[in-house]
Formats: structure tokens, C-alpha cells, sequence
């Protein structure tokens, strides 16, 4: 799949599924522009959260965007039991120390959100800041729907953070409607956001199996 607009590189901008080979740390950096506001009390410092993430990413959960051969942007996911972004409690702790790990792994429990039969997880959207409003993130959601409907999945599902109101419009544009939130005022602080909103998308299934 390709968009017509193009970002900073000279070609458009392809969308691919699974994550290329050598791009982990590329991948990481990205999901944490996008998240490390949300993940920092879990995994900070920076240098020591973006090896972890890239360690421990399942390549085959995500759908890419590509430009002139670059990763630019990315949607991970969560079906079948794994999810994009990985590593076990001991990973954890050994990343980190068996007390400070203990501490982040009851941050990062706060995060984990599993599938509904029938449904697919998405882990949200992360896109380079040169090509944000050019459509990539559209692209991508479009591209998970297309991944949930030949694993016949009824729905996609998703959480948005209250501090995050550009990514919740983007996915009321692509078809999701909200149906819960949930408020954590407690989290404020300690997070930096204090609600969060469950979204869902319906899929039309096509009973074509998973690739």
C-alpha cells in the first residue's frame, strides 16, 4: 500500500507488515517519542528504556511505514497471545535491578490490556515528526483493520490517553467510537495523565486466515 504525499525522502511512503530486519532500534526510538512521556517512570533513563524496548520487540505485531527504505512510522498490536512490544518480568529485572525492577514491573502491570475473544489489540501509532500530518498514521490504522479482518476478528480495540486528544481524533476519524473511560486522577502525577478512554472499531471479517 502507498500514499501519493510524500515526507522529507523522494519517494511515497510504503506500508509493510512485520518489522524489518535491522530496524529494532529505529522501531524503539519511535515508540518511545511517542510513549516514553507515559512508560518514563516504568523504563527511564532514555539510554537504558530504548535498548530494553528494541530487545524485546515480537517483529511479526506491527505494520510499518517505510520511506525511501527508512521506518517513518509504525501500529503494533496484540492477537493470538504476543504483542508487539515484549520482555518478561525477569527480563525486567535484569535489566534494571531486583528492587527497581520490582517497582517498574507494578508500573508496567498498569499498562498491560489483553484481547476479548474476537478482538485485536492495537498499541497505538507512532510516526516520525517529518511526515506527521501527511496521512501515515491513517495508513497504518487502515492497515491493522485490513490484519484483524483475515484473523477474523470481530473488533479493534484500543486505549487513549486524556492527555493525548491528536491521536483520539485521528481514530474517531478512522471509525472508532469511544465506549468506557476510565478516570485516574490518582496516576496524574505519577504518570501524567488521569483518564483513559477504551475506544472500538468493527471489523468486517474476511475469513482468510492469518499471514
Amino acid at each position: 500500500m502507498e500514499q501519493d504525499a510524500t515526507g522529507s525522502g523522494a519517494g511515497p511512503v510504503t506500508v509493510r507488515r512485520g518489522l524489518p530486519a535491522g530496524a529494532e532500534r529505529r522501531a524503539a526510538e519511535l515508540y518511545w517519542d511517542a510513549f516514553g512521556r507515559k512508560l518514563g517512570p516504568a523504563l527511564n533513563p532514555p539510554d537504558r528504556a530504548v535498548p530494553f524496548i528494541a530487545a524485546h520487540l515480537n517483529a511479526d505485531r506491527a505494520v510499518c511505514a517505510l520511506l525511501d527504505g527508512r521506518l517513518v512510522g509504525l501500529a503494533g498490536y496484540q492477537h493470538g497471545g504476543r504483542a508487539f512490544t515484549g520482555g518478561s518480568a525477569r527480563a525486567v529485572l535484569r535489566a534494571y535491578g531486583p528492587l527497581r525492577g520490582l517497582h517498574r514491573l507494578l508500573l508496567l502491570a498498569l499498562f498491560e490490556r489483553h484481547p476479548a475473544p474476537g478482538q485485536l489489540v492495537m498499541d497505538g501509532i507512532a510516526v516520525h515528526p517529518d511526515v506527521r500530518g501527511r496521512g501515515v498514521g491513517s495508513l497504518l490504522i487502515e492497515e491493522v483493520a485490513a490484519v484483524a479482518a483475515e484473523r477474523d476478528c470481530r473488533e479493534i480495540r484500543l486505549d487513549v490517553i486524556d492527555t493525548n486528544p491528536r491521536a483520539r481524533a485521528l481514530y474517531e476519524r478512522r471509525g472508532f467510537t469511544p465506549v468506557r473511560t476510565e478516570h485516574t486522577p490518582y496516576l496524574r502525577r505519577l504518570l501524567g495523565f488521569g483518564a483513559v478512554t477504551t475506544m472500538r472499531r468493527p471489523v468486517a471479517t474476511r475469513g482468510a486466515g492469518e499471514r
